[in-house]
């Protein structure tokens, strides 16, 4: 799949546009695991009004130091709401986020901090799009995640479709579904309701401005093909190392030096092989460990070795390791380099202990970034979809979330 460069790292898609658009920023390289959720596992919260989100990262600098939070509103399209922060906030933000606590027992240490959010000092007031940024202590944003919150005022059903695209019959996937109100009257529909489709939480191949294809009564029908239609890649690579010194089915062999490494085995290109089914988390990750019972503090931090053999498919363009354990960013610090003496495209990351998904992706001179090149397209590929319906009535100044909708292609049909 080609996506524009414009759309890489996450929240680009707009911001050639519009300058204000809120977009997710990356940690910097001393900010470590970041992990965002809200009631679920999954790591992009989506969340009813009066939910909680928590927040958790770690800083291998291990000063202690202090880190503030922000909440900023935004509309359908991720700018800025116009509301005042009094408007969708109940008390204050950029409060010092105040439970954080050092390692123990880890060879590289860090300061783990955590944020749960409503708290004694905030709390949201109304539904729609955010954006949670952390500052540091002289007021510079260290990095932004962006969440949802809904209430259940229509119902969503949906089901996954292979493409009627012969062209892409075996590689895409279509989302249909309709949106029926139940907590509310739709007026004007197709001028008050939106929509986003997202593909395994991941936005730069979000699905948006999609208006109903018909009507019946209060019923919004969208069973479009290509206009709801997704790459359905493949399943995600993955590797353990919860265990610090066992290697598993992913890791060759591990070593100790100043801190552990951990040796992955090369990995191969499955574009032109048959799809095989195997569980993933869809690009997420998971942070655990056998060597102690509070992974967030006790875990260690590993260097974690890939390798992929280079072929004339990559060319002279950039390979980069791609995943949640980074938000999806395109930078240094997953960009593999080709090693002469083995033939192969080679990278380190420093990991905390756990559970990850990866994947490779590509990008070229010109500036797209192909997704699938390493690892295929298959319209068998287990992918989940959120639909996230957002209404503004007549004379309204935000965007809400009035309902969101799932589906899985684990039960896609013709």
């Amino acid at each position: 799949m080609r996506l524009s460069l414009k759309q890489i790292p996450i929240f680009l898609a707009f911001a050639g546009a519009l300058a204000q658009v809120q977009v997710e920023v990356p940690e910097p390289e001393h900010i470590k695991s970041v992990i965002f959720r809200g009631s679920t596992q999954d790591q992009f919260p989506i969340i009813r009004l009066g939910e909680s989100i928590t927040l958790e990262f770690d800083d291998l600098s291990a000063s202690e130091q202090d880190f503030y939070y922000k909440l900023v509103h935004c509309d359908y399209d991720w700018q800025p709401s116009a509301l005042l922060k009094s408007q969708y906030l109940n008390g204050i933000d950029n409060q010092r986020i105040i439970d954080y606590g050092n390692s123990y027992t880890t060879l590289q240490p860090y300061s783990n901090y955590r944020l749960r959010i409503p708290n004694n000092q905030v709390s949201l007031r109304v539904s729609g799009n955010y954006v949670l940024e952390i500052y540091n202590m002289v007021g510079e944003l260290q990095f932004s995640r962006r969440f949802v919150v809904y209430q259940d005022l229509v119902q969503v059903p949906a089901v996954v479709r292979r493409s009627r695209d012969l062209n892409f019959a075996d590689e895409k996937q279509s989302v249909q579904f309709s949106i029926i109100p139940t907590g509310i009257q739709l007026i004007n529909p197709k001028k008050e309701v939106r929509v986003a489709i997202l593909q395994n939480y991941h936005w730069p191949t979000a699905r948006y401005d999609i208006a109903p294809q018909f009507t019946i009564g209060q019923e919004l029908v969208y069973k479009y093909d290509q206009e709801t239609a997704f790459f359905g890649g493949n399943e995600f690579l993955n590797f353990d190392s919860s265990d610090l010194r066992a290697p598993t089915a992913a890791i060759s062999h591990i070593s100790l030096e100043d801190l552990y490494h951990h040796y992955l085995f090369r990995d191969l290109y499955r574009f032109d092989r048959a799809y095989t089914y195997f569980p993933d988390i869809n690009g997420d990750f998971r942070i655990r460990t056998l060597q102690g019972s509070d992974p967030g503090r006790e875990a260690e931090y590993t260097w974690v070795h890939f390798k992929l053999p280079y072929t004339e498919r990559l060319g002279l363009d950039n390979l980069y390791i791609y995943g949640k354990f980074n938000n999806y960013a395109l930078q240094d610090l997953n960009r593999m380099t080709f090693n002469p003496d083995t033939g192969d495209m080679e990278a380190r990351l420093l990991l905390k202990q756990g559970f990850y998904n990866y994947k490779y992706v590509v990008e070229r001179e010109d500036g797209t970034v192909e997704l699938n090149t390493v690892g295929g397209n298959f319209h068998f590929a287990e992918n989940h979809y959120t639909i996230l319906v957002y209404y503004r009535n007549f004379g309204d100044i935000y965007d809400s979330l009035i309902g969101v909708g799932n589906a899985n292609s684990s039960t896609i049909s013709n």
